[in-house]
């Protein structure tokens, strides 16, 4: 039977971690670097059809060049609510739109602005770590209880 809870805690610390570890992948994913990708856009929403929908449901996105990202969307009466909200995201993107497709250009990096972005990435490992470093304690708490109540 102890070694069933042991298990049980173990297993339930490691779901835990991994959860962690992917919520920080994801959230590294839509930090901008030198090259064009859709996951920066993975948060961004639009007003559409009366509602806040997320841009990757409404459009689609091609990169045809590492610099360069075109945004076609489903239906283009969500042109401008797209242009909106890619201006209103503050990632320092200027936003083409000829009617059809939006056409975005990633200029390299300023050294800046890399050095922002540094300390964007560490604060948020740091945030991972400390959610990892929680599900730890916890789980080791949990161990320590078993032992002192004999389970184990």
């Amino acid at each position: 039977m102890s070694d069933e809870l042991i298990d049980l805690v173990l297993d339930d610390a490691k779901e835990k971690m991994d959860a962690a570890a992917g919520a920080a992948r994801r959230e590294f994913s839509t930090v901008r670097t030198g090259r064009a990708s859709s996951a920066l856009f993975e948060r961004l929403t639009i007003e559409a059809y009366g509602v806040e929908i997320r841009l990757l449901e409404v459009a689609s996105f091609s990169v045809p060049e590492a610099r360069q990202l075109i945004v076609t969307p489903h239906d283009p009466s969500n042109l401008e609510a797209i242009e909106r909200s890619i201006i209103n995201s503050n990632m320092g993107l200027n936003p083409s739109n000829d009617g059809r497709i939006i056409r975005l250009s990633f200029p390299p990096l300023t050294e800046e602005r890399r050095r922002d972005y540094v300390k964007i990435v560490g604060g948020m490992a740091e945030e991972a770590k400390q959610r990892v470093n929680g599900v730890r304690r916890s789980a080791r708490k949990e161990l320590d209880d078993l032992n002192d109540e004999g389970g184990v």
